[in-house]
C-alpha cells in the first residue's frame, strides 16, 4: 500500500477515535435568529452564520443544521497552520520568508496578483497565499501536524490526504459552530501555544480597526479553481468592542469569483443588524 494511502487510513482511524473524546462544546446548539435570516435573504445568499458572545457564551445562528455540518476549512486553516509553523520553529516569526518558485508553483489564472511574488508570514496570511502554506505544511510534516490538530480539537481532526492539501481537498472538515469555538480558544489563549505565536497571528488577521471597534477575520474558498467541485466560501473571525468580543463564522455557497466580497459584506450586515457595529465607519 502506498505510504500516502496508509497515512490517510491511519489518520482517519485516529480521527474517529478522537471524536469520541471531543470536548462538550462541539455538541452545543445555537438559537435561530430571524434578523440573520433576513440578512441572508436580502443578500440572496445560501449559507450559515454563527455568532458566539464571548461574555455570556450565548450562540445565535442562521440555519442551525448547516451550522453543525462539516465543510472543508480551505484557507481558514491558515490560522492553525500559522500557529503550528511558529510553535514548531518551521516559521521563525512574521518576517519568515519563502521565495516564490514559478516552476514548482506556476501561476494560475485564478490567482490574485499578490501571490506571484516572494512572501513572508506577515504577507502570506492576510493575502491567503496557498503555495506558501503548502510549503509550511510539508516542512511541518504529518506527525507534528496531526499532533497539533488533535491538541487544538480542530474540526473532525482528520488530516487524511496529501499533507500539503488536506485542508483544501482532503478529509478535514469543520463546522461553522466549531470554527467560532476554535476562534474563542485561540483568542483567549486556551490552545496551549505561546502568547507570541498567538499575537503574531492576531496581528495578521485584522481587517478593520477604528476607535470604536476592531474586526478581525480570515476568508476561505473551498473548491476554487477546481472544475466540478462544490464551492463554499468562508469568513471566520471576531469583533472587539472595548472589553467585549464576539466570535463569528460564516460559510455560504459560491459560484463565481465576483462573489468573494459578499462574505465580508454579509458578515458586517449581520453584525450591524445586531447593533455590534456602527451603521457607518466611525
Amino acid at each position: 500500500m502506498p505510504r500516502s494511502h496508509l497515512f490517510g487510513k491511519l489518520a482517519a482511524i485516529c480521527g474517529m477515535a478522537l471524536l469520541a473524546a471531543a470536548p462538550a462544546y462541539a455538541a452545543q446548539s445555537c438559537k435561530e435568529d430571524p434578523a440573520m435570516d433576513r440578512a441572508f435573504a436580502d443578500a440572496g445568499a445560501r449559507g450559515t452564520f454563527v455568532l458566539l458572545d464571548g461574555q455570556t457564551g450565548a450562540l445565535a445562528c442562521h440555519d442551525a443544521a448547516r451550522a453543525r455540518s462539516g465543510f472543508l476549512p480551505a484557507s481558514t486553516y491558515k490560522i492553525p497552520n500559522s500557529l503550528i509553523a511558529l510553535e514548531t520553529g518551521v516559521a521563525s516569526g512574521p518576517g519568515f520568508a519563502l521565495p516564490w518558485d514559478s516552476r514548482r508553483n506556476p501561476r494560475q489564472d485564478w490567482w490574485p496578483q499578490a501571490w506571484a511574488r516572494d512572501q513572508t508570514l506577515a504577507t502570506a496570511l492576510p493575502n491567503s497565499v496557498v503555495w506558501f502554506y503548502r510549503e509550511l505544511a510539508r516542512r511541518i510534516g504529518p506527525a507534528r501536524m496531526q499532533a497539533y490538530v488533535d491538541k487544538f480539537g480542530y474540526g473532525n481532526r482528520n488530516i487524511g490526504g496529501s499533507i500539503d492539501h488536506f485542508w483544501l481537498t482532503g478529509d478535514l472538515r469543520i463546522s461553522a459552530l466549531q470554527q467560532a469555538q476554535f476562534l474563542q480558544r485561540f483568542y483567549t489563549e486556551k490552545l496551549a501555544v505561546s502568547h507570541r505565536s498567538t499575537q503574531i497571528v492576531k496581528d495578521a488577521i485584522v481587517l478593520e480597526s477604528t476607535p470604536a471597534y476592531r474586526l478581525s477575520g480570515k476568508s476561505g474558498w473551498a473548491g476554487m479553481g477546481e472544475a466540478g467541485a462544490r464551492q463554499t466560501g468562508w469568513l471566520v473571525g471576531y469583533l472587539e468592542r472595548g472589553e467585549k468580543v464576539y466570535f463569528y463564522a460564516l460559510n455560504m455557497d459560491m459560484s463565481k469569483p465576483a462573489q468573494g466580497p459578499a462574505r465580508l459584506a454579509l458578515a458586517k450586515a449581520i453584525l450591524r443588524g445586531r447593533g455590534l457595529m456602527p451603521l457607518a465607519p466611525e
